[in-house]
């Protein structure tokens, strides 16, 4: 079983490309936090775990958490990412 980690700068609008983020600005939201990425990989269908006292290495100084997540199809990680930003993107809404 293949096993991906997301941090919540792949959703985050204040960040760049260069500094993590990984889906297009009218995906991304302001200051995603660990939970709302969790539940948002949830409703794509997969099973996470959440470990909050990690950090992303472009963002050494902020604790914001990860999101690991089950992936017993190796279905491929952009995918996972791209499917869950929208979920995130509704959530806010």
């Amino acid at each position: 079983m293949v096993e991906n980690v997301l941090y919540p700068a792949y959703f985050d609008a204040t960040l760049s490309r260069a500094d993590g983020r990984r889906v297009p600005e009218a995906l991304a939201v302001d200051d995603p936090d660990v939970d709302e990425v969790a539940k948002a990989v949830q409703q794509v269908g997969y099973d996470v775990i959440v470990e909050r006292d990690k950090q992303y290495s472009r963002e050494g100084h902020r604790d914001r958490g990860r999101v690991l997540v089950k992936n017993p199809d190796g279905d491929a990680k952009n995918d996972i990412v791209q499917a869950a930003a929208a979920y995130v993107n509704a959530l806010r809404e």
